[in-house]
């Protein structure tokens, strides 16, 4: 089974995560850093300097069990680093490189956060043998939820140029990786 999802944020730097059906985690929290960024900066990008392009790939297999069904899921994040840029042209000082990093790591620390939350609710969830659409039904609400985090976190840091609210959000994500629920198993 292969679904396609899209969402897409606009930013001084900026996040398009894509849902492709794939699921157990795969990946680790990753520190961005510019070399991550290898795609070519767009022209027209509306003041964008960056753009994050991030995929979460979920996969799974479904088995029988006790009257319902136990889907096995695969959950991977992947930072998609051709489709990823940073126009370094406009950047112009050390300092100014660490705040496009800091605010395009917020946009992958939500795509980290959403495939955290995946993992342990469809790892708590028994099925029924309509699982393609229970779990794609799961799959949708918290894709919505992560995108309109995505969007919150634009629009607060009106593009990481509010400092004050940068801070903020960077100290609310400091928090959630901190305090990041066990992995449930089954």
């Amino acid at each position: 089974m292969k679904k396609n999802i899209v969402k897409g944020v606009g930013l001084t730097a900026m996040c398009v995560l894509t849902l492709i059906t794939t699921a157990s985690a795969q990946s680790s929290f990753h520190q961005l850093t510019a070399n991550d960024f290898w795609g070519t900066p767009r022209a027209n990008a509306g003041g964008v300097v960056a753009y994050t392009n991030c995929t979460i790939d979920y996969r799974y297999q479904a088995r029988r069990e006790s009257g319902g069904y136990r889907l096995n899921f695969n959950i991977r994040l992947i930072l998609n680093n051709n489709k990823s840029w940073l126009d370094k042209s406009r950047v112009s000082t050390p300092q100014q490189m660490t705040e496009i990093l800091k605010h395009e790591q917020g946009h992958y620390t939500i795509a980290f956060l959403e495939q955290q939350e995946l993992l342990r609710i469809v790892s708590r969830t028994r099925f029924s043998s309509n699982y393609n659409y229970e779990a794609m039904a799961i799959f949708n609400r918290i894709d919505a939820k992560y995108k309109q985090l995505n969007a919150d976190y634009d629009e607060d840091t009106v593009h990481m140029t509010d400092r004050v609210q940068q801070h903020s959000w960077d100290l609310y994500f400091q928090q959630k990786l901190k305090f990041l629920p066990e992995d449930d198993e089954g």
